[in-house]
């Protein structure tokens, strides 16, 4: 069985257009990984042909796997599914509509080598300014109630070491916090610009206003989260029987047998 190292998770819904030339992207900008790579996209219930088209991908290229949900369940249980089916040591999570750019994806995997999780921030938006406005609002207020600092937590590239994602559970609309969430477990978290193009294809799936009112609900769920977590390890003194080894054999040899 081939070792995988890096698995790049695609959440998508209603993204047909742009599936075939996001996978010619992810090919050159992948080309150092061959065997070693698998692509998940998460087909998160579309009503167009994406999972014709995403199967059509499949047939010519055998990394490529496929999640499908029946239904629309959203972006976060798309991004949970796709951690669930990763085998890689790196995981990297990229939107499918051709904004974010796989050429980016590299740095961000060898930065992996010193941090937990390595979060994109992008530069030159080129999304409308009304959106542009609204997301700096957004990162603003969430930074402001739970006491963090990522500075754009809607870009969806991001890379994880798999072992920082080990039984990490996710509920609607945390995908957005997850830097904040891997603090928490005392994980390592930076961030780092990278590019953003126009969409090309198809509409954005995201409504400005239905976002914001289900985000300030997650706002404060993630805030009492961090008010009320239990962390025991420093001030943790385990403290055992002394007669617990045999005569003549010390406890930690005891417990490596």
């Amino acid at each position: 069985m081939v070792h995988i190292s890096l698995s790049v998770v695609i959440p998508v819904y209603n993204e047909a257009e742009n599936i075939d030339p996001l996978i010619e992207r992810l090919q050159s900008a992948l080309a150092a990984w061959r065997e070693d790579l698998e692509v998940i996209f998460i087909d998160d219930g579309s009503t167009d042909s994406t999972l014709e088209v995403l199967k059509g991908a499949q047939r010519r290229e055998a990394r490529i796997r496929i999640a499908h949900f029946r239904c629309n369940l959203g972006q976060s249980a798309a991004i949970a599914a796709g951690f669930r089916l990763a085998q890689g040591d790196a995981i990297v999570t990229l939107d499918g509509d051709l904004q974010n750019d796989p050429a980016d994806i590299p740095r961000l995997v060898e930065m992996l080598k010193d941090w937990d999780c390595v979060c994109g921030v992008r530069v030159h938006r080129r999304d409308s300014r009304w959106k542009r406005i609204s997301s700096r609002i957004g990162n603003g207020f969430r930074n402001w109630a739970t006491g963090d600092n990522i500075v754009d937590t809607g870009c969806t590239l991001k890379a994880f070491r798999r072992s920082s994602l080990e039984r990490l559970e996710l509920y609607k609309g945390m995908h957005r916090f997850l830097p904040t969430l891997l603090k928490m477990r005392g994980r390592r978290v930076t961030q780092v610009p990278v590019s953003h193009h126009p969409r090309l294809h198809g509409e954005t799936k995201y409504g400005t206003w239905g976002r914001m009112v289900k985000g300030l609900a997650d706002v404060w769920a993630v805030r009492w989260m961090k008010k009320n977590i239990i962390n025991f390890q420093d001030d943790l003194e385990v403290i055992e029987p002394a007669d617990a080894a045999p005569s003549g054999e010390t406890v930690g040899q005891r417990a490596m047998v």
